[in-house]
């Protein structure tokens, strides 16, 4: 993923060309900031990675576009956005979408560090990203932007093209973000409650100058997909120093079976504030323990699981009665999918947006009621600049349509690229369309 917005990088620095990239001495910010203030001199230039230093913050911005003291900030992301879409990073009750809100709060930081230096400039802020609403016009323009270790600067990626206008229709478009900037700098949104804009920089600076422990409170949906974990304890962990300062955690409640784990633990931030962490505090009553005689619930999935965790009982849990009546309803032969799938921001074929699915492989396994079980049939696509999609259907349909067996996926993943496809092909001018739709309502009846 970090290779592809290295490739989305590239590409839009092509929409602003003749641009200087500094590069190189990446730990020297004093070097990387006197660079940058010698290109600013000039009237008017176009600086990719431009370096700001002062006050103790630096930063560094994708592409800077100088016109006398008017400024564009342009932030390079791989993420994908269509147009039209109103509430993409201000939800309909008017906050940052969170899934948004760190990438706005850096362009805001980028903005105000800017300023510190320069406050005449006059600044708009902007998100460069993938534009769903955009098809690509050329065959193989993802491999246009070639990933390589012998890249000639720091993302590793080799361009095959010299001008934006050999690579067709553009497919990544601009949002202007300047309104929801002034917000955050007006602390109409904030990053933390208690804190305004300018009171978090000031915060982080300090803890960062200092080394200091942020003291950050410890939260259930926070800690539990915490990144600073390590086990092998040859590196520090930050999820071990949070819980040895703020609870006091000694080895012997590291070495417990904690909450965190448990399937689908809606309760989890509720019980977390409560005080309970692992799950020998937890009862039947507390989980709300509800037996269902048709299926097997939520609480009921969740109670083996601690039971077994808590009595270290090793043994498998099996509904026996819930996997007979579902076995009951399977049509022999047993047929087993698994796809191999591909979704870039940069499109390797004409007419596709980005992201759209890419299908080029499948294996298809059949369980005969004997118990025979025959590696039936595969199929591969690895010819370059062919679109696979639709061939892959035929595939698939030749492979399946040979008797009325119940087909098995292991997760919806394979529901989604049939859902793509599906699309695709509604779209498209085949000449087999309709029989390729028609297998849809006719094939493809999965089990989980």
């Amino acid at each position: 993923m970090a290779e592809g917005g290295f490739q989305v990088e590239e590409l839009a620095r092509m929409h602003y060309p003749n641009g200087v990239l500094i590069e190189g001495n990446d730990w020297d910010y004093q070097h990387l900031w006197e660079q940058t203030k010698e290109l600013l001199k000039l009237e008017n230039v176009i600086i990719y990675e431009a370096a700001f230093l002062i006050d103790g913050l630096f930063i560094r911005t994708d592409i800077l576009v100088k016109k006398g003291n008017s400024i564009e900030l342009i932030e390079v992301k791989a993420k994908s956005f269509t147009p039209d879409d109103d509430y993409l990073l201000i939800g309909k009750r008017g906050g940052i979408v969170s899934s948004w809100k760190p990438y706005l709060f850096d362009i805001a930081f980028q903005k105000y560090v800017i300023q510190l230096c320069f406050p005449k400039w006059i600044i708009q802020s902007y998100l460069m990203m993938a534009d769903k609403s955009k098809k690509a016009s050329i065959n193989g323009l993802n491999q246009l932007f070639r990933i390589s270790r012998k890249g000639e600067n720091r993302t590793g990626i080799l361009k095959m093209v010299n001008s934006i206008e050999e690579i067709g229709n553009p497919i990544l478009g601009r949002k202007n973000v300047t309104e929801i900037i002034q917000a955050i700098e007006d602390n109409t949104f904030k990053y933390h409650e208690n804190l305004t804009f300018v009171d978090s920089i000031n915060f982080f600076r300090e803890l960062y100058q200092k080394d200091e422990y942020a003291n950050w409170k410890t939260s259930f949906s926070t800690c539990k997909s915490c990144e600073f974990k390590s086990e092998d304890g040859k590196l520090k962990s930050g999820f071990k120093e949070c819980f040895t300062r703020q609870h006091n955690w000694t080895e012997n409640e590291f070495n417990k079976s904690k909450i965190f784990d448990i399937y689908y633990f809606l309760k989890g931030n509720k019980l977390f504030d409560e005080g309970i962490y692992f799950k020998d505090q937890l009862s039947e009553d507390i989980i709300g323990l509800k037996i269902e005689s048709e299926k097997l619930s939520t609480s009921h999935r969740q109670w083996p699981q601690i039971e077994k965790e808590v009595n270290s009982d090793k043994s498998i849990y099996v509904d026996k009665d819930g996997l007979k009546e579902e076995m009951s309803k399977w049509i022999f032969p047993l047929h087993f999918i698994d796809f191999e799938t591909s979704t870039v921001a940069i499109p390797f074929n004409n007419n596709l947006k980005p992201y759209e699915q890419i299908a080029f492989q499948f294996s298809h396994h059949i369980y005969y009621e004997n118990g025979k079980i025959e590696h039936a049939n595969e199929y591969i696509n690895n010819k370059a600049g062919v679109f696979p999609n639709f061939e892959f259907i035929r595939a698939l349909k030749t492979a399946l349509e040979k008797d009325n067996g119940t087909i098995f996926r292991y997760s919806n993943h394979e529901n989604s690229i049939l859902n793509s496809i599906y699309v695709q092909l509604v779209d498209s001018n085949e000449d087999d369309k309709e029989e390729l739709i028609k297998i849809y309502t006719m094939h493809f009846s999965f089990q989980n």
